[in-house]
């Protein structure tokens, strides 16, 4: 899905129009993230990857809503619905990465809550697993991230016939010299799109896990470090299963965050066909006046601030008793691991900077519970023939732990 500079006019009567708020606020909707067509100023706060709804910005920045959640809002909205306490010190890098949907919103209609996703991946050194059907604008709104970061990027269409060494590069041979030398892959990038991923067998996909996990790759005993930031942003088609390999357990808990991308709302879907109808060409981000409002060096200080976000004893000992929860439910054969609770801890103290805070409450876990566990949990055979999901069992955990005053 495109956006283009130049506003929709006024619509004649009978026909559609298309509302100056097309989609959702906040940095970003995952399937976790969703946002406004209209993007907000850098003053209001982010969308959070998995909470429906609008949120309210700017002059006493409000309430954020996490990445995940469908349907368009006016401005960014708090997890799970409740209102977030107002910014207690400004920060120009928050402002910034929170106007970065701004600039994606140039390009892309909607989904700022899988903006707001990927952005809580770069800010804890994670990766990303979207799941959504072709043509949401998967590889645009990470092309567009990357360049409103000005992060490089490169994409990998994931194949039958990959091979590791396609992805992490490999010594080649020069006549020259009679020496071999070592000739990178795409993985030495910022952001690499590994698309369709499950469409490459087993062997290829786990040439990424070193990649993921250290940061290196090893090629003939030698380690070569990765650019920072690197993060791998992967897609997966949920409607296609013919000729592909799930990933198995142990990669997928090397994901951060899993990311669902909904369908655009009519309003947005027209916004779309709107922009393409005035020569918006997705290839030419420039000619749609995205720019560069981060670089990595914000990202470096964006961290560092997060760092800094304070976790009280009682919401550890609930995001640990979140996790515990899944391990006895009758419904999953395989809870969440110990790193499931460390992810969890993580993408909730982005989202309590992010929101302009420096402490992490109970509604901050709540709003990044589904996209940060919905991919550690497996369902037993029993309860997927009755339908239960993944998100089911998630909802009935977080109703069912006490929440800590």
């Amino acid at each position: 899905m495109t956006n283009h500079p130049v506003p929709p006019p006024a619509h004649p009567p009978g026909q559609p129009g298309v509302p100056e708020s097309a989609g959702h606020t906040g940095l970003g909707q995952a399937a976790g993230p969703t946002g406004p067509a209209q993007a907000p100023g850098p003053s209001e706060r982010a969308q959070a990857p998995d909470s429906p709804g609008p949120a309210p910005g700017p002059a006493t920045p409000g309430p954020a809503q996490p990445p995940g959640a469908p349907g368009p809002a006016p401005a960014p909205q708090a997890p799970a619905g409740e209102g977030l306490p107002a910014q207690e010190q400004p920060s120009p890098t928050r402002d910034a990465l929170v106007s970065l949907r701004e600039e994606v919103g140039k390009a892309v209609v909607g989904q700022h809550a899988t903006i707001t996703g990927l952005v809580i991946g770069l800010l804890c050194q994670g990766h990303v697993l979207l799941e959504g059907v072709p043509g949401v604008a998967k590889t645009l709104l990470v092309r567009t991230l990357g360049a409103g970061l000005d992060l490089d990027m490169k994409r990998v269409q994931f194949t039958p016939d990959l091979m590791p060494g396609d992805i992490t590069g490999s010594l080649v041979y020069d006549a020259r010299t009679a020496e071999f030398s070592f000739r990178e892959g795409p993985v030495f990038t910022n952001l690499l799109l590994a698309d369709e991923i499950n469409r490459t067998p087993p062997k290829t996909q786990a040439a990424l896990l070193e990649a993921m996990e250290e940061r290196q790759v090893t090629v003939d005993g030698d380690a070569r470090r990765l650019p920072d930031p690197f993060m791998v942003i992967a897609t997966q088609n949920p409607v296609e299963y013919e000729g592909t390999y799930p990933l198995p357990e142990a990669q997928l808990d090397r994901f951060l965050l899993k990311l669902l991308l909904p369908l655009p709302e009519r309003a947005e879907e027209v916004e779309v066909l709107y922009r393409h109808a005035h020569d918006f060409d997705p290839r030419d981000l420039a000619a749609a006046g995205v720019r560069a409002v981060a670089d990595a060096e914000a990202l470096a200080r964006a961290r560092a601030e997060v760092k800094q976000v304070q976790v009280g004893p009682e919401v550890l000992g609930y995001i640990v008793d979140l996790c515990r929860a899944t391990r006895t439910s009758p419904s999953l054969a395989l809870g969440v691991s110990p790193r499931g609770a460390t992810a969890l801890l993580a993408t909730s103290r982005a989202w309590a900077w992010l929101s302009g805070r420096s402490y992490i409450s109970p509604d901050d876990v709540k709003a990044l519970a589904h996209s940060t566990l919905r991919h550690r949990v497996q369902l037993r055979a029993e309860a997927e023939l009755e339908g239960v999901s993944a998100e089911s069992v998630l909802d009935g955990v977080l109703a069912s732990v006490p929440v800590p005053r």
